[in-house]
This record gives C-alpha cells, sequence and structure tokens, in this order.
C-alpha cells in the first residue's frame, strides 16, 4: 500500500520551499518591492516545478502525447507561465488542459505582479529625484 502512495506524495517536498522563503523574507527583504519580488519569485519556480511534474504525469503515457520527458514539460510549462505558448508541445488530455489554464491563470497574475513592481520602482526612483531637487533649491 505505501509502495502506491507514496510515490504521489513526492511533489509535497517542494514545501521546503516555504522554510526558504520565511529566511528571505526576514533577511533580505525590507521593503515591499522586495518582498513582492521575492514572492513573485518563489510562486514562479513553484508554478514551473509543480506544472510540470503534473503535465508530465498526465500526458507522457499517453500515445499521441508530445509532452513526453520532464524536459519537455518544463519547456512547455515555462513558455506557459510565461504567456509566450509558442505551440511546439500541447496537453491533448483533459487533465493536461486544466492544469494549462491553472498555469496561464498563475502566468498572467505572475507578469502582473512584476510590471506592478516595476512600476513602483519607477515611481519611487522619481519622487526621490524630486526630493533631491527640491532639496538643492
Amino acid at each position: 500500500m505505501a509502495l502506491v502512495v507514496l510515490p504521489m506524495l513526492r511533489p509535497l517536498r517542494l514545501l521546503r520551499l516555504l522554510a526558504l522563503a520565511r529566511v528571505l523574507n526576514r533577511s533580505v527583504t525590507s521593503s515591499l518591492l522586495g518582498r513582492v519580488t521575492t514572492y513573485v519569485i518563489g510562486v514562479a519556480i513553484v508554478s514551473i516545478g509543480l506544472g510540470a511534474t503534473a503535465i508530465l504525469d498526465v500526458e507522457q503515457d499517453v500515445s499521441s502525447s508530445n509532452i513526453t520527458t520532464f524536459g519537455d514539460a518544463l519547456w512547455w510549462t515555462c513558455t506557459t507561465v510565461t504567456t509566450v505558448g509558442y505551440g511546439d508541445h500541447y496537453p491533448v488530455t483533459i487533465e493536461g488542459r486544466f492544469i494549462a489554464v491553472a498555469l496561464m491563470v498563475a502566468g498572467i497574475a505572475m507578469v502582473g505582479a512584476v510590471t506592478a513592481a516595476v512600476a513602483a520602482w519607477m515611481v519611487a526612483q522619481v519622487e526621490q529625484d524630486r526630493s533631491r531637487a527640491n532639496e538643492r533649491d
């Protein structure tokens, strides 16, 4: 029984990254922008890792599938999360398509968070420049 259940729990090892995120939150990030960037990078890594594992598990044994290796799954996941989507690899099963939708939503959220972080950094730089110019006058 344990031989059947334990392999399905392997992706849960990625939860160890939560401890790393907690340490980074305390030591590296003191600003809101730093925290957002750290969390976005963490979510991206976890999404790509779990997405590649999930899509490979679902697609590798299907005869018409074109995602048959971990490299293919990783490539497909990266292009899906970044919303590039070349179309050279794609899921053919219903389960794979549900995974694709989840990764697309996560990718859009991550792109939005990165865009917001860059915009916040630019606004902060402009404000610093204005305050320095006002101090000189």
